[in-house]
């Protein structure tokens, strides 16, 4: 199994909408990134990731599963963007913030800290542990 963090504008797509999609689950759909598709290309059934709230929340709010792997992303018919589809599986107890992650030294190689921009992105074994403990989660 791998790790991997999907960020999201809380106005856009709400942690809160995610859990709404239930076990049905929701495309991550409109990713126009090369890079951050080809990290959905990677993505295999049953990986985990984080649920980032992006611009003013900067925090991991929840987890969630891939329950589909890549394939065209729905919102267009340029056949170039593909996407996987989540689930929510747990909120955490505490969000991590971005200045949590960015102070904690071993969180420094993380994508987060060296690419904020980047909307999907790996995550580590390590550190997935060490922020699922930053946000009381056994993980």
């Amino acid at each position: 199994m791998r790790y991997w963090l999907f960020k999201s504008e809380p106005s856009t797509w709400s942690w809160n909408q995610q859990v709404a999609k239930g076990d049905a689950g929701e495309e991550w759909d409109g990713v126009r990134n090369y890079q951050a598709r080809n990290q959905m290309r990677e993505m295999k059934l049953g990986d985990l990731g984080f649920f980032y709230h992006s611009q003013s929340e900067k925090a991991v709010v929840g987890i969630v599963e891939v329950i589909a792997e890549a394939h065209p992303d729905s919102t267009t018919e340029d056949e170039r963007w593909e996407c996987v589809d989540i689930k929510a599986v747990r909120s955490v107890s505490t969000p991590v913030t971005l200045a949590q992650i960015k102070s904690d030294p071993r969180l420094s190689d993380m994508v987060l800290v060296k690419n904020t921009r980047l909307s999907v992105q790996p995550v580590t074994s390590e550190e997935w542990k060490i922020v699922c403990e930053l946000g009381g989660v056994t993980g």
